[in-house]
């Protein structure tokens, strides 16, 4: 074949350059046609649009065509022209075709027809392939860019905290442990405790559940840093909003407060929704189309008004008074309860009909590094709950003074040897600083549309699974 530059499909539908010879290569989505005309869908990735091949059958060969079926990856030289038929400006008219690799009919499992959600997750391997996944892919890239650029641009650090820890603080039981023993042959020291002295660390360690204790050591160096990594959680969460692996972001900045961090936290995920309608919209339309048809209304409905803030306290009232009012909820309502998503999407989808800042929430249901509001009940907390998810970040004023922290330090049993380097940042030119953090996964939930949260991770883990 004759060497000519690839385009990528992407670039070619946008191209007028009709009469030029051009070479795509990609995978077959669809070939249909009849003796004399044959009509290929070839993908390759760099958009959701596939380009039409018209391939004359006599020219090339009927058992030369015969294997490129769904799934077999070609490279295609032809004619750009206008495209006579609906649905594309330009099409290609083929005059020679590589085959690079067939994928036999009878055993490619993406034929040319509706599938599930729960069997593409059975082979995750091969479902970026489809038109769903390659557009939340793609969405989810664009996603972590703006990300980077939002930070970038408003002079924050990006900043890369351990994935692997040994504070056994808190919660210990929902970490996962990161050990080079033999687990077949464990030392135990006479209390039956596990001996770690030869271990690698040479003490307990685990996968980190949050970057945010060594992001505030951060801030208070650099001022504004963010981080953006893996975290992981044991818990036996088995549910649409739950994974044992995913990803954060955790921006902190020194000299905010609460209200500071309740503006940025709005501005940063509003940032994130328009970059989504401005750089991903063929992906957004086809999921809107396919799977939630009021996903870019709801999009551009969160960008239109400014989030409600609201006191916990406030919270709660208003739904007590829905309960007497008739509402009913899985799980009850009174002060001090944790609230869960139905209590928090009740919020946003029935009452306000728009996003809800959280805040001043029990301290007793938050942990041990929020600041303490003067009524000694409250701490200065904040959840941002939005439809159809509930809590997408959360977030806080963290507490700055020396005494108050280690008062509640040790009224939570946090042990004490795990928490000298974070307590020194009150001890050493301590300063009112606030942050939060974002799941990334819940962002994409929300962006695209997806109802299960395993449907915007390439390869997700949940208990029981970690296949890929």
């Amino acid at each position: 074949m004759e060497t000519i530059k690839r385009t990528k499909i992407a670039d070619l539908l946008k191209s007028t350059a009709y009469g030029s010879t051009v070479n795509v290569k990609g995978w077959v989505r669809t070939r249909r046609g009849s003796k004399q005309v044959s009509f290929i869908a070839l993908n390759d990735g760099s958009t959701i649009h596939n380009v039409q091949i018209v391939v004359d059958v006599e020219k090339l060969g009927e058992e030369f065509l015969k294997p490129v079926t769904t799934g077999a990856s070609i490279s295609v030289i032809g004619t750009l022209v206008q495209s006579q038929g609906k649905g594309q400006s330009v099409e290609i008219q083929a005059t020679s075709i590589e085959i690079y690799g067939t994928a036999d009919p009878n055993l490619y499992p993406l034929q040319k027809k509706g599938h599930s959600l729960e069997f593409l997750r059975e082979i995750a391997h091969l479902r970026p392939r489809t038109n769903t996944f390659g557009a939340v892919f793609r969405i989810r890239h664009n996603m972590a860019f703006a990300i980077h650029k939002f930070f970038h641009d408003k002079g924050f650090f990006y900043f890369h905290t351990p994935i692997i820890t040994a504070s056994d603080c808190e919660g210990a039981g929902q970490m996962f442990q990161v050990t080079t023993m033999n687990l077949y042959d464990l030392k135990k020291d006479e209390n039956g405790s596990i001996n770690y002295d030869t271990d690698f660390f040479g003490k307990q360690a685990s996968l980190t559940v949050s970057g945010q204790l060594e992001g505030e050591l951060a801030a208070t160096a650099l001022g504004q840093i963010y981080t953006f990594g893996p975290t992981f959680r044991a818990e036996n969460s088995n549910t649409p909003r739950h994974l044992a692996e995913f990803w954060m972001i955790e921006p902190e900045v020194a000299f905010n407060d609460i209200l500071d961090n309740m503006d940025l936290a709005e501005e940063f995920i509003k940032y994130c929704i328009q970059w989504a309608l401005d750089h991903c919209m063929d992906d957004i339309k086809f999921l809107n189309d396919m799977f939630d048809k009021e996903l870019i209304e709801r999009l551009q409905g969160v960008l239109k008004e400014d989030f409600v803030r609201l006191p916990y306290t406030e919270g709660i009232k208003i739904l007590e008074k829905a309960v007497l009012d008739g509402q009913s909820f899985e799980f009850p309502v009174f002060w001090g309860v944790d609230l869960a998503s139905e209590h928090e999407r009740y919020l946003v989808e029935n009452h306000f009909k728009r996003p809800v800042i959280l805040t001043d929430y029990p301290k007793e249901i938050k942990a041990f590094y929020m600041k303490q509001n003067e009524d000694g009940k409250t701490v200065r907390a904040m959840d941002v709950l939005f439809p159809k998810i509930g809590e997408i970040i959360g977030g806080s004023e963290r507490e700055s003074d020396y005494d108050k922290l280690l008062t509640r330090i040790e009224e939570m049993d946090i042990p004490m040897k795990d928490m000298w380097w974070y307590l020194d940042t009150r001890r050493f030119g301590t300063v009112p600083h606030a942050g939060f953090g974002l799941g990334f996964e819940r962002l994409l939930l929300f962006v695209t549309g997806m109802a299960n949260i395993r449907d915007v991770i390439p390869f997700p883990r949940t208990p029981k699974n970690a296949e890929f």
